[in-house]
């Protein structure tokens, strides 16, 4: 797995972003379906040893360029309101709009493959739930989440709305929508 110490040479930075790069270079061409491991070693000019010393899985591969991609794309806002960074926050989030079918494909992945599913909600999904955690607990602090309202229910909704329309794709995730979310999210939070 990726956080594990193997034996062999230390693990280069500059080959695992290129590895990480690659991986998601494949998957925009030929989407998670198609992607091997054969595909990223050659796009990446590594070797599929080295991979599978680092990697246990393509799943794992695209995990760790997603989670790189999250902390880069999607900062923490500080727009001095609830709504404001619930906002700023979910357009940074639907701005990844290329990475639907990404995500689709490490969903259905988690659903085949027990070991993967529990690294893709510890390591993605639950960072990603611990950066809005902070927002509605800055939120609470300037008194804009009632004491009585559970956060991780509020916290539940906005991944629930977001999920569900990644997977189905029926209503689209936009400035619009984040703008309705924040506003529910904020009425439902007094």
């Amino acid at each position: 797995m990726a956080g594990e110490r193997r034996p062999g040479r230390p693990r280069s930075e500059r080959t695992r972003r290129a590895i990480l790069a690659a991986a998601l270079e494949e998957l925009r061409e030929h989407g998670y379906g198609a992607l091997t491991i054969e595909g990223i070693a050659a796009r990446a000019g590594a070797g599929k040893p080295t991979i599978y010393r680092w990697w246990r899985s393509k799943a794992d591969i695209v995990l760790d360029a997603m989670i790189d991609q999250a902390y880069t794309n999607i900062p923490l806002p500080d727009e001095g309101s609830f709504a404001a960074d619930l906002v700023a926050f979910l357009n940074a989030t639907f701005q990844q709009r290329e990475q639907r079918p990404i995500l689709i494909g490490l969903m259905a992945q988690a659903l085949l493959d027990p070991v993967f599913a529990k690294a893709f909600r510890d390591r993605f999904l639950f960072s990603r739930r611990a950066e809005l955690r902070k927002i509605v607990e800055r939120a609470a602090q300037r008194g804009e989440v009632a004491a009585d309202v559970d956060p991780e229910l509020l916290i539940d909704v906005v991944y629930g709305v977001l999920c569900y329309r990644l997977m189905l794709d029926h209503l689209p995730l936009d400035e619009k929508a984040a703008e309705q979310i924040a506003a529910l999210i904020t009425r439902a939070a007094r």
